[in-house]
């Protein structure tokens, strides 16, 4: 099939990278013309694993074309995605006028009937408005261009996204005719040949499926923080009792591990949107509501355990810091918990040397320049460690795993280290270390 696929953001670029490995012509279109002419060149504007590898190599076959010319990318396309970003409004709902200004150039571009399929995550009821608004465009320009919609949420795990994407879990599909399901069933059958992945609804529900998905999961990770945070008064090891529920089959080890907050571009941004969904029609979610403001405090909690073993006032003090993206194997700093922990830090008069392998260049553009000055980026971990009076990790990138614990002594002033992901052995307390944990 040929493809075109309407933004180049995280998930515009791993889906078309994927549909044409798998042997479709795909057109990604930005109106971004920097960023289209560093794709060219196989310069990506975001890391994750194997994706520029993937992009280079479906270049040079010819199955994936980089462009700011929509009328091109449509005029030799089949079916046409919507893959712009969605983010937060001031009010916590979706801000959809990167959708709407993308079904604009879709009316204005297209030369036949169409399949217009959103992979963005929108609001309920998203879908059908995106195609009133073409279809309007289309009535005003005299066209009889017929549009069908669809809605096909994506379910990418940042870090691991290219795997998620050639291997499904499931292939969501929301529609309102056979032939639709069909189409898009035919386009997704190399990536689920060992078994049928595939769940049909209709557009709404398909729509709303995408958002519980993600607030499904972050209340997971709200939960297990609020009993770690139960744990630490009680006396109990929150690590222990993930051991404990985690063996029963109807919940899983799957995110219910403790640690100082999730962030990034889905969770917090789908959580207040869904929230934000239900109080326009009437409901107030409590549950959702919950969820959010737990993991807002849970964010200060390394804050917390900084202030109760210094002292509120940090001055002469410098910490270090592991890790900046809100997860490992991504440089996407949004809604990340390091933002909010240094930021705190420093209005309390402490310095700053931190590290991470793939965020500091989004870091230095997402804390603001009122903190810049405070902070020392380095490029080796333990560069990160010289004349600091203890060591805050933030994010588990694999290579904090296992520190050289003769070095760190070497390097710190003081043996005392904040693990935000309980991600260190007790053990290490032996050796002379204060180690501090969540819920542990």
């Amino acid at each position: 099939m040929h493809i075109t696929v309407i933004g180049t953001g995280y998930v515009g670029l791993v889906t078309g990278a994927c549909f044409s490995k798998m042997g479709h012509k795909v057109y990604c279109v930005d109106i971004d013309e920097g960023k289209i002419n560093g794709l060219k060149k196989g310069v990506l504007p975001i890391f994750e694993p194997h994706l520029g590898t993937m992009v280079i190599n479906a270049q040079e076959k010819g199955d994936l074309i980089f462009t700011t010319n929509i009328k091109e990318a449509l005029d030799d396309s089949n079916i046409i995605f919507i893959a712009v970003g969605t983010p937060m409004s001031k009010d916590g709902s979706a801000n959809l006028d990167y959708i709407f200004s993308a079904a604009t150039d879709i009316a204005n571009n297209i030369s036949k009937d169409s399949l217009v399929v959103i992979k963005s995550t929108v609001p309920i009821g998203t879908g059908f408005k995106v195609r009133d608004h073409i279809e309007s465009i289309l009535e005003d320009m005299g066209s009889s261009i017929k549009i069908d919609i669809a809605s096909n949420p994506e379910f990418l795990k940042e870090g691991r996204a290219i795997e998620d994407c050639l291997h499904p879990d499931r292939v969501v599909i929301g529609a309102e005719r056979e032939e639709v399901f069909d189409i898009l069933k035919d386009l997704y059958y190399s990536f689920v040949l060992n078994h049928d992945r595939f769940v049909l609804m209709d557009v709404k529900s398909s729509e709303m499926t995408k958002y519980v998905a993600n607030a499904m999961l972050a209340t997971k990770i709200s939960f297990m923080n609020e009993i770690a945070n139960i744990c630490e008064v009680t006396g109990a090891n929150v690590q222990q009792v993930r051991l404990g529920i985690g063996s029963d089959r109807r919940i899983g080890y799957d995110f219910i591990y403790a640690g100082c907050g999730y962030g990034g571009s889905c969770f917090p941004k789908d959580v207040q949107a869904l929230i934000n969904t239900s109080k326009s029609h009437g409901y107030y979610p409590r549950i959702l509501s919950d969820v959010e403001e737990v993991n807002n405090n849970q964010k200060m909690v390394l804050v917390n355990k900084v202030v109760d073993r210094f002292g509120d006032d940090l001055e002469g003090i410098t910490l270090s810091i592991w890790g900046l993206s809100f997860k490992p194997d991504t440089d996407d700093v949004r809604e990340a918990t390091s933002i909010v922990v240094i930021s705190e830090l420093i209005k309390k008069g402490a310095k700053i040397k931190a590290y991470d392998p793939q965020a500091s260049e989004e870091f230095k553009k997402a804390i603001g320049d009122e903190y810049l000055s405070s902070i020392e980026l380095v490029e080796n971990r333990y560069d990160a460690l010289d004349n600091s009076d203890g060591l805050i990790l933030i994010t588990e990138w694999k290579e904090f795993r296992y520190p050289d614990l003769d070095l760190l002594e070497e390097k710190l002033n003081q043996k005392v280290i904040f693990d935000g992901r309980n991600i260190y052995d007790k053990k290490i307390e032996k050796q002379g270390f204060e180690l501090f944990q969540i819920g542990c």
